[in-house]
């Protein structure tokens, strides 16, 4: 089926009609590129057991979190039904005849959607179940880092991410879709997602970091991306000064992908980085590492090293579990879906997944931000304090200007 007309409408009135059946949803857009995608499942999302399979099976969204747990299930969207800004077809993945039990909800779905495109409703999203989680203080979050630069000084590990949250109001007139489209427009090198699940809740971000990529000519693709300060007019890439604190933690997350190739003996990789590039108002360090798995005996190598590397040195810290118990005994909150994973699984033969960075949850009247830092031995609290301030700009940005226009 074509849809005419323009794609941001009928965005909004595809997401509107998924949400107005409780059905799941994700919308994104790869970075570089003008396509934007959507997904939604005809059927309850479908819980995962392991890590998905990238290089073939089911086509629909994986939305991982950082820790699987009965409050924050792995959760998979069937592209039941997809639709693409570039060819403005939408397709119905499933069999359907006269017997189908989809007949009657593919009826009132199409119907839905020729009223709520005609009439612009204000679009709704599905909300987290549980109550909005209070914002991390100050004097709390700098005692979390002066006491992770104890625990290095200790032997205990050689870094940890610590995060945070921010909770922003709504104003009446916030639009998601806006929102969406904003941060597309504003952060063109950067994975743009927006996620609606039942019970599981809605979560918008704009990710700079890619976890694991396989296309469809077989290249396998993973960065580490560590290090950050801010882009100012009189920085660039070419020009950026980096401090022995942030050369050290880039190095860490590189040997931390270096490290679990060597577990699968796997030697035919190449390195390109470190690095200076620009993610939204942010300079990073990032090191490129790619695989031609038809050069290379593993035909599964982006479903390996994706149970491998998540969650990766770049969320959690090294050695991965005392740092991650770390986190879990002195953040103060659940990250819930923050610094898991997220993208879609064999749409259009290809698996792009990445880490859910610089995104916020959407409530009914507000939203909720997130941002951590890498903490070394050379790490300041105050400066900690500083770099989350500005990850988390970077999808309220996109907020501030939807609530403005």
């Amino acid at each position: 089926m074509i849809l005419e007309g323009n794609y941001n409408t009928i965005i909004k009135a595809l997401f509107a009609t998924a949400i107005r059946f409780n059905l799941p949803v994700a919308l994104w857009r790869l970075p570089k590129s003008q396509e934007i995608k959507l997904c939604v499942s005809i059927q309850p999302v479908q819980s995962l057991e392991s890590v998905p399979h990238l290089e073939s099976g089911l086509s629909g969204f994986a939305f991982y979190p950082f820790q699987v747990n009965l409050n924050n299930p792995a959760a998979f969207i069937k592209a039941d039904i997809t639709y693409s800004s570039l060819s403005s077809k939408l397709k119905f993945n499933f069999k359907l005849n006269e017997n189908s039990e989809y007949v009657s909800l593919v009826k009132r779905l199409q119907e839905y959607y020729l009223k709520i495109k005609e009439e612009a409703l204000a679009t709704q999203w599905h909300i987290n179940k549980h109550p909005l989680p209070a914002s991390t203080s100050k004097e709390i979050y700098l005692q979390a880092v002066q006491k992770a630069i104890s625990a290095i000084e200790e032997g205990i590990f050689e870094k940890v991410v610590l995060s945070r949250t921010r909770s922003e109001n709504l104003t009446s007139d916030f639009d998601i879709i806006t929102a969406f489209c904003q941060l597309q427009k504003s952060y063109p090198d950067a994975f743009i997602s927006l996620v609606s699940v039942p019970e599981i809740g809605t979560w918008l971000g704009a990710s700079p970091e890619i976890l694991v990529s396989v296309d469809k000519n077989k290249i396998f693709k993973t960065v580490a991306l560590a290090g950050t300060q801010p882009l100012s007019p009189a920085s660039s890439p070419a020009n950026a000064m980096w401090r022995q604190k942030e050369i050290e933690e880039q190095a860490l997350v590189s040997r931390y992908i270096i490290n679990n190739f060597k577990k699968i003996r796997l030697r035919g990789y190449q390195e390109v980085g470190p690095r200076t590039v620009v993610a939204g108002n942010l300079m990073h360090l990032r090191s490129d590492f790619t695989v031609d798995i038809k050069q290379v005996p593993y035909p599964t190598l982006g479903t390996q090293m994706l149970g491998l590397l998540h969650p990766t040195s770049a969320v959690c810290g090294m050695p991965k579990e005392p740092a991650t118990d770390f986190i879990i005994t002195n953040e103060g909150y659940d990250r819930a879906f923050y610094s898991g994973f997220l993208g879609p699984i064999q749409i259009d033969g290809e698996s792009h997944i990445f880490v859910n960075l610089r995104c916020m949850q959407l409530f009914e009247q507000a939203a909720l931000l997130y941002a951590g830092a890498g903490i070394t031995a050379e790490s300041e609290p105050e400066k900690e304090w500083i770099e989350t301030e500005l990850k988390m700009d970077t999808a309220y940005q996109a907020f501030r200007k939807t609530s403005n226009e």
